[in-house]
């Protein structure tokens, strides 16, 4: 099947995103082949840290500021999307001293950025349940949604005290409510109704599933969304993981054939 022509494609997105320029970092890939959104399972800032002799609070340091670099070489490039996995529910069980540094560090990484991300039109969400979190996490939070819902630019969307079978099991729970109030007939209850009772069903779809540290599972983790994603694994640790390595992932996507169940052309 031909591409279409790269000149409509980049017009295409720049009326999103005006400084977007994939060619640029890309000049080998079509600008059809850019997934619209990228998720990352973002693993190895504890073994970082100890590698080094150093408390893991400082691994989580150094990756939130990968998470800077990542997020501006992502909407230069035109990726619509950026999903982060930054704290899951199963995250509760290690030591309670880390997961104070990882709150910490969340409230922190908002008060420095939040004028950033307005300024640059990045949008930002929160998903997960909300049970369970401090106070200030869910303020801030809600704050800076708030203060970004009208850029469109980019979506930054970090995943909080999230699970995917949860997810799920919240969205069946939306759905149930709906029928025991008769507002929905079990019967009508389809893979679209469903989805709409994700916590963000505006979101796309991830294209693309990126994990390093060398692991090769998907650790409850957008399990819904990513039916048909493209998995990239890089042995690359999250504090290390730099422009090459997300250029590496955006090259082993477009050399991919997506076919959803059907057979290539």
């Amino acid at each position: 099947m031909s591409l279409p022509d790269p000149s409509t494609v980049l017009e295409q997105l720049r009326r999103r995103n005006p400084t977007a320029d994939p060619q640029r970092f890309l000049p080998d890939i079509h600008p059809v082949k850019i997934p619209r959104h990228v998720a990352i399972i973002m693993d190895g800032n504890g073994r970082w840290a100890t590698k080094r002799g150093m408390p893991r609070a400082l691994g989580h340091r150094e990756g939130a500021k990968t998470v800077e670099r990542i997020l501006e070489l992502a909407g230069n490039i035109g990726v619509e999307v950026l999903t982060l996995y930054s704290f899951s529910l199963e995250n509760w069980r290690r030591p309670q001293e880390e997961i104070d540094a990882l709150m910490a560090l969340y409230v922190e990484s908002i008060r420095l950025h939040a004028d950033r991300l307005e300024r640059d039109g990045i949008r930002f969400r929160q998903i997960g349940r909300k049970a369970g979190l401090p106070e200030l996490v869910l303020a801030k939070g809600a704050e800076l949604e708030e203060r970004t819902r009208n850029n469109s630019r980019a979506t930054l969307c970090l995943a909080v005290n999230y699970g995917g079978r949860a997810e799920i099991v919240d969205a069946c729970r939306t759905l149930a409510q709906r029928v025991a109030a008769g507002q929905l007939k079990a019967e009508d209850i389809t893979e679209d109704a469903l989805a709409a009772g994700l916590y963000a069903p505006d979101l796309p779809d991830p294209d693309l599933l990126i994990r390093t540290a060398g692991e090769s599972r998907i650790s409850n983790f957008l399990l819904w969304q990513i039916s048909y994603a493209e998995i990239h694994v890089t042995e690359t640790l999250w504090p290390d993981f730099g422009e090459a390595d997300f250029l590496a992932a955006l090259r082993d996507f477009a050399g991919r054939t997506r076919k959803f169940g059907a057979l290539s052309k």
